[in-house]
């Protein structure tokens, strides 16, 4: 009984283990879509809304990438967003992202990224230095929801400040 115990043990694990090789393999792609949780920031590719104090802003966006080799992918992403500050008007952007994301192990997923949006008519438009870590928990060979931290750090800090997120973030693999 204990040797069928451990071969299904077994079985299951390098069954898990390959369908997530295949998904992170190169030449196959990945599409996200992001939550953030904590601070907003200007230049999101992610799925965000807050309404705090007559302060309302909601971010959608998504990111796709493409596996340059084994567990690397180099992504780019693009996201609509709008803010309504309490009393002022109402504006928009488009936002970007470029970056890579390599999955460590299989399971646990590093991203740098540059991100950046344009404001029409601001002093200086945001743009950040991002790094995300979390982990990769594979519902199915191809879909994965991927739990993690981010900081964005402000490249121009006279404007806009470093945001702390913590993201759930909903992938597909082809």
């Amino acid at each position: 009984m204990k040797k069928l115990i451990l071969s299904a043990v077994a079985v299951f694990a390098f069954g898990f283990a390959s369908a997530q090789s295949t998904a992170l393999s190169e030449g196959s792609w990945l599409v996200e879509v992001n939550t953030g949780f904590g601070s907003p920031m200007g230049a999101n590719t992610g799925i965000y809304y807050s309404s705090v104090d007559g302060n309302t802003n909601l971010s959608l966006g998504a990111e796709a990438g493409y596996f340059v080799m084994e567990n690397l992918a180099i992504k780019a992403g693009l996201g609509y967003n709008s803010e309504k500050p309490d009393g002022g008007d109402a504006f928009t952007t488009f936002a970007y992202k470029l970056g890579a994301k390599y999955y460590i192990i299989g399971q646990i997923p590093v991203q740098l990224d540059y991100s950046g949006a344009s404001y029409k008519d601001f002093d200086e438009n945001p743009s950040y230095f991002g790094i995300q870590g979390g982990y990769a928990w594979f519902v199915a060979d191809n879909v994965s929801i991927e739990p993690g931290i981010r900081y964005n750090m402000s490249l121009n800090s006279d404007f806009y400040e470093d945001v702390l997120q913590f993201n759930i973030g909903f992938a597909l693999h082809f």
